[in-house]
């Protein structure tokens, strides 16, 4: 069953922060499962864009909501409240009155716009900024390009991909002040102190 939503265009700069797990109480609450561990896109953003799990090739469980054959364009979901709630978030929206409205809401990816994030501290990136941005060392040799980011415990990798003698070639280089000297994503562009056989 389709989402109670009306259908919105996906704003061009929308990204995809999370989905929702499943019905959260009987008053139409959902719960959320974040893509960061700092879920504050989530937060800043009243507007969140909704589009139907992405469909895949093995059968589906019993537990899982079906998608609706009909739900192939982005739904507006108008965000009441969205909070921290253990190792999630819960939300609510006026357009889900009740828990059977939030069921149907399970699986839905969620996007919103680049421009609803909060402005992060200085030294802060979202990774999304990041994805792309082509890494080189103090010398100016090209080490590769921002293909993913990951957490390894205390700190955070860039994952890189480059391409040498036709092969391609991943690096992987922690993202802390010991090792990044700067950040210009203006100029899509990182500087590392780091080199090629690391």
């Amino acid at each position: 069953m389709r989402p109670p939503l009306e259908t919105a265009e996906l704003p061009a700069d929308a990204i995809e922060v999370g989905r929702i797990l499943d019905a959260w109480g009987i008053k139409g609450w959902f719960k959320v499962l974040p893509h960061s561990a700092s879920p504050e896109a989530l937060f800043s953003s009243k507007r969140w864009y909704l589009l139907p799990p992405e469909r895949s090739a093995k059968p589906r469980r019993p537990t899982e909501a079906p998608v609706a054959e009909d739900w192939t364009q982005p739904l507006l979901l108008r965000v009441r409240e969205a909070k921290d709630h253990s190792d999630s978030v819960v939300a609510a929206s006026a357009d889900i009155p009740d828990r059977n409205a939030a069921e149907s809401l399970k699986g839905a990816r969620i996007f919103v716009p680049r421009s609803s994030f909060p402005t992060p501290e200085e030294g802060e990136y979202y990774w999304v900024d990041l994805i792309g941005l082509q890494v080189v060392n103090r010398e100016g040799v090209v080490m590769g390009e921002v293909r993913d980011l990951m957490t390894t415990g205390p700190q955070t990798v860039l994952v890189l991909q480059a391409e040498e003698a036709g092969k391609k070639v991943e690096r992987m280089i922690p993202f802390v002040s010991a090792f990044v000297d700067k950040v210009d994503t203006a100029a899509r562009c990182i500087t590392v102190d780091w080199q090629a056989d690391y």
